[in-house]
């Protein structure tokens, strides 16, 4: 078996070109990398919320198990779903990366967590904590459907998601 480390997303979309199912998916190239790690992977969990962060926040100050939170935010350009502090957090309880579709603030602390981080932009409004959102449920991420348990896999040239971590 492939360490994460290993996995190439262009090798992956080779081998997996012909797929025509929903199985194999990449997601649109709109995330730029804020965090330390530029390559990552693991099993997905999910959180999908809207402009308030705190199942994000609750979810990353636990045990990360090498997965990758992938946050469904609506595509939000108007408030920060990851910040310094929570992305402290994810690097120092054992987190392999966070997808968000939406918002991250604090660039010059998220480039030193040693943690992928993938967004669609900077804003440096944070979120009004109301509890809203869910947990490890069936998310759109611009569009496409990724699930709690899903492999997931970044690297310099894209994200790609699976059924399961390749062989």
């Amino acid at each position: 078996m492939s360490s994460a480390s290993d996995l190439v997303t262009g090798d992956l979309c080779d081998a997996n070109k012909a797929n025509a199912n929903d199985g194999f998916r990449v997601l649109p190239p709109v995330f730029r990398s804020f965090g330390k790690r530029v390559r990552f992977a693991g099993t997905v969990a999910t959180v999908t919320c809207f402009e308030d962060n705190s199942f994000v926040k609750a979810a990353l100050e636990e045990r990360g198990h090498g997965r990758v939170l992938v946050v469904d935010g609506g595509g939000s350009l108007r408030r920060a779903l990851v910040g310094g502090n929570i992305a402290a957090a994810a690097a120092k309880n054992g987190w392999a990366g966070v997808i968000v579709d939406g918002c991250v603030r604090d660039s010059a602390e998220l480039i030193e967590c040693d943690v992928g981080i993938r967004a669609l932009a900077l804003i440096p409004m944070p979120t009004e904590r109301r509890d809203q959102g869910q947990r490890d449920v069936a998310v759109q991420i611009q569009g496409v459907p990724v699930r709690p348990g899903e492999w997931l896999v970044a690297d310099e040239d894209g994200i790609v998601v699976m059924p399961a971590r390749p062989a």
